[in-house]
Formats: structure tokens, C-alpha cells, sequence
């Protein structure tokens, strides 16, 4: 009961924080005025017993009492400060998430930048509800944290409000401070497991379209990748490079291979538009392995066909952004 209310007032404190900043271009400079300081338990109580020592030393009147309740207090007055100087002054930056596919967890680089001459240490970084990244930070450099966040369904994951942190050196206060960069993870729909086969795909038999005569022109050589089928593999290239060469495969450029499209039109129309959508991304990934030159053509738009991981992308970010604004 009383965790909740507190996580409820600091997700309002936090809103309010927040109320007025948009998406923020980074590098973000943790400036004094965004950092904030609230005692922990720790703190608190602390503050407890130096006021029932003071109370007894007032009480007896035991002068040795004054001394160390005074100097206790001072201690702790220095604390607030070193906490305070630990994280003032820290800048963020957030680079570019690699996309991930629908259900999978996606991750958010993050750089914390140190320009003063002292040691930043112990820096907690974490999203609401997240696991939290602890990173010290040595004088005049840098340390990497890379942050997990749950991708339920495709299109942009934004980067939520990002909480920077720390309780040291003794545990007494919390310094904090709230970041909201401008970041986001591109999200795949999640490749169907149980995609029916594309008509176009009805005629691969160990790794060849049905009509294809053999009568395909060479076109060159590329590195080997697991699903190449095996007749199309260089064997002499391999015995000529030795065994320690990567493999090659043979491509080969003709009518059957100009012909592997796959169409929107192709999946089951009573099915669902993300169910739809993940079909497709399982015929683009099951093409891209058979190392097959494809197109995608989706309500609208049309993407030429060739092969490569930069082709794939450009076909799983149609999907993923199907229906969306870019």
C-alpha cells in the first residue's frame, strides 16, 4: 500500500517535472536547476537519531552529547553536497536502438559524458519499471549503458522518461534528475511461425524455382549464408582458397528469379492487418536466407525487388510502419 502511493506521487512529481519539456535533442546537460534532493529511509531516520541525541544531550546537559550530535549533523550536511556534486553536471546522449522484432525487448544506448576532474560513481539509469544500469563515471570521460525496454507491437517504440539517479557516497539523500530525449526503436512485426507458403515460394525445391531449366546466366560470387542451397555453393573456388577461406555462392540471373514477389494480396484476406503483416515479414526473412532477389508490395506502395540486409530493412520497416505515420 504504502509503495504504491509512493511510486503514485513520484510518477505525478515526474509528470509535473516533465510538464513543460518535449522530447529533448541531446546531449541533455544535467544543469542544477532539473536535479532534485528528498532524504531516503536511510536519511530519515538518521535525522531521527541525531534529534533524540540532541534531546538527551539538551536533557542531561552532556556537552560531549552537543559535540557529536553537531558534528553528525555536519556530516551529513556534507553528504548532501557530495550526493548533489555526483550527479550535477553529467551529460546524456542516446544513440540509435537496433531494431528488434514485435516481443522481443529493445535497447537504448546511452552515454553519460564527464567533464569535471572527480570520479562520478555509482549512476542508476533505468525507465519506469525497468531493470536499472549502475555506471561509474571517471573524471573527464565517458561510460556506455544500454537499457532494456519491452517492444510489445511494431511501429516507433519512443524512449520513455529516463531516470538518472544517485545515493552516494553514505545513502542519506537521493539526487535525481529526469531526462525525456527524442529516441526511438524502430519495432519489425513479429515473422509468423506458422506462415503459410507464398505461391511464389511453392516452387522452391532445394533451392531452385519449379521451372527453372538450369539455363540461368552466371552472375557472380557472394559470401555464403546458412540456407544457400548447397548445389550453388563454390566448391572449386573452396578447394582452390584452401579451407581456410569463407565460403562462396554461386548467383545466377534469370527469369525465375525476377518472378518471387510477395504481395499483399497473397495473404489471407480474412485475417487480421498485423497477422497479415506478419506473414510477410516471414516470407521476407525466409527469402533473404535462401539469398532470392524479392520485391514487396503492399496497399500503396512498392518496393522494387533485390537482396541484402539493407533491402530487408527497407522491407520490415514498410511493414512495421504500415497504417502508421513515419
Amino acid at each position: 500500500m504504502i509503495r504504491a502511493l509512493r511510486r503514485s506521487l513520484f510518477e505525478r512529481f515526474a509528470a509535473w517535472a516533465l510538464r513543460t519539456r518535449p522530447p529533448e535533442a541531446t546531449p541533455v546537460v544535467l544543469a542544477q536547476r532539473r536535479v532534485y534532493v528528498l532524504p531516503t529511509r536511510a536519511g530519515l531516520l538518521f535525522a531521527l537519531s541525531l534529534l533524540v541525541l540532541l534531546i538527551g544531550a539538551i536533557n542531561y546537559n552532556l556537552s560531549l552529547g552537543h559535540a557529536l550530535v553537531f558534528l553528525l549533523g555536519g556530516l551529513g550536511l556534507v553528504t548532501i553536497l557530495h550526493t548533489f556534486r555526483n550527479l550535477v553536471g553529467l551529460s546524456l546522449t542516446v544513440g540509435a536502438p537496433a531494431p528488434v522484432f514485435a516481443g522481443e525487448t529493445a535497447r537504448f544506448p546511452l552515454l553519460l559524458n564527464n567533464a569535471a576532474e572527480h570520479e562520478r560513481r555509482l549512476i542508476r539509469l533505468f525507465f519506469p519499471g525497468q531493470p536499472v544500469a549502475v555506471v561509474d563515471v571517471p573524471p573527464q570521460g565517458s561510460a556506455h549503458a544500454l537499457l532494456p525496454l519491452p517492444a510489445p507491437r511494431r511501429g516507433w517504440l519512443a524512449m520513455p522518461r529516463l531516470t538518472i539517479e544517485t545515493v552516494w557516497p553514505l545513502g542519506l539523500v537521493r539526487c535525481w534528475a529526469y531526462a525525456a530525449p527524442a529516441s526511438r526503436c524502430l519495432v519489425y512485426p513479429c515473422p509468423a511461425r506458422a506462415a503459410p507458403p507464398a505461391p511464389t515460394f511453392a516452387g522452391v525445391q532445394s533451392g531452385r524455382l519449379a521451372g527453372d531449366s538450369g539455363d540461368e546466366d552466371f552472375a557472380g560470387l557472394k559470401r555464403h549464408q546458412p540456407g544457400d542451397p548447397p548445389h550453388h555453393v563454390a566448391w572449386k573456388s573452396a578447394a582452390r582458397l584452401g579451407p581456410e577461406a569463407p565460403l562462396q555462392t554461386k548467383q545466377f540471373a534469370g527469369t525465375a528469379a525476377q518472378a518471387l514477389w510477395l504481395d499483399w494480396a497473397l495473404t489471407p484476406a480474412a485475417l487480421d492487418v498485423d497477422t497479415r503483416l506478419s506473414i510477410l515479414a516471414r516470407w521476407v526473412i525466409d527469402a533473404e536466407a535462401a539469398g532470392l532477389s524479392y520485391g514487396l508490395r503492399l496497399p500503396g506502395k512498392e518496393i522494387p525487388q533485390a537482396h541484402g540486409d539493407a533491402h530487408r530493412h527497407v522491407c520490415l520497416k514498410a511493414l512495421a510502419l504500415y497504417g502508421e505515420e513515419a
